[in-house]
Parts: C-alpha cells; sequence; structure tokens
C-alpha cells in the first residue's frame, strides 16, 4: 500500500529545516551576544539567525514562512534596532565625548560578557537590526518570486 499524495522529499527537507533552525538560531544569537570578545559580532550574529526564513521557507513554503515572520513587524522593528544603534551612539556625545565613544568602560571584568560598556549595547542593537532588516528583505524576495512553494 502506497500512498500517492506523500512525498519523501517533503519529510527530508522539513526535517532538515526543524533541526537546523534551533541550531541556527543559537549559533547567531551567540555571535551577536560574544561579537566584541571573539571574532563575529552584530553583522554576522545577525544574518545568522536571518537565515531561519530561508530554513523554514525550504521546508514549509512561502505561506508558513510569511505567516511564522510577519514582514510588517520585521520592518518595523528594523527601525527600532536603528534607533537603539542611534540611542547608545549618542551616549558618546551626551558624556561630552565624541559619537560612538564606550562611555561605560569600567564596569566588569575584562573578558566577561557585560565588560565593554556601551560597545557591548551597540554590537546587540546592530545585531538586531541586521537580523530583522535581512529577515524582511529575504521574506520580500521569496514573495517576488512569484513561487509560493519551495
Amino acid at each position: 500500500m502506497s500512498n500517492k499524495n506523500i512525498k519523501v522529499k517533503d519529510y527530508i527537507i522539513k526535517s532538515a529545516a526543524d533541526f537546523f533552525t534551533p541550531i541556527g538560531l543559537v549559533l547567531g544569537l551567540y555571535i551577536i551576544l560574544h561579537g566584541h570578545l571573539s571574532p563575529g559580532g552584530g553583522f554576522q550574529g545577525g544574518v545568522i539567525v536571518a537565515s531561519a526564513v530561508v530554513l523554514i521557507y525550504l521546508g514549509y513554503g512561502y505561506e508558513k514562512s510569511s505567516s511564522t515572520f510577519k514582514p510588517n513587524i520585521l520592518k518595523k522593528s528594523e527601525a527600532i534596532g536603528a534607533l537603539m544603534y542611534t540611542f547608545f551612539a549618542l551616549l558618546g556625545i551626551f558624556y561630552a565625548a565624541n559619537f560612538c565613544r564606550n562611555v561605560f568602560f569600567n564596569i566588569g571584568n575584562p573578558g566577561d560578557l557585560f565588560s565593554s560598556g556601551t560597545i557591548f549595547l551597540m554590537n546587540a542593537a546592530v545585531g538586531y537590526k541586521v537580523l530583522t532588516g535581512v529577515g524582511f528583505l529575504i521574506i520580500l524576495m521569496f514573495g517576488l518570486l512569484g513561487n509560493k512553494e519551495a
């Protein structure tokens, strides 16, 4: 007995998407959070987190990916990320220094997660902006393809 409606390819791709999406999310968030201490940073981690949109699209198609990652919310969240970065960069001017100056640098132990002051906050803001912006662009590109299924 074989059911011709079942496609083995769909199960393999969905299983791979289900397996690799959490790994990509955790890796990307790790790179965002530790980017000021090690190679990587907000941009690289944000792009890795945004790759979850591609994995969900490949496994489940456009409808599921656009309902999971709502394009309007992503677009508005990108603006919030830009405002966050600008606010943290302006803290240098508020503390009588220059733009993007690290003003809270005497906190924590060197090498700890929160030891770099505003550099950590700016890095997290860049990661948030990139993951929302690239995620929005990916959803937009898949919507313009006209191919609603992977």
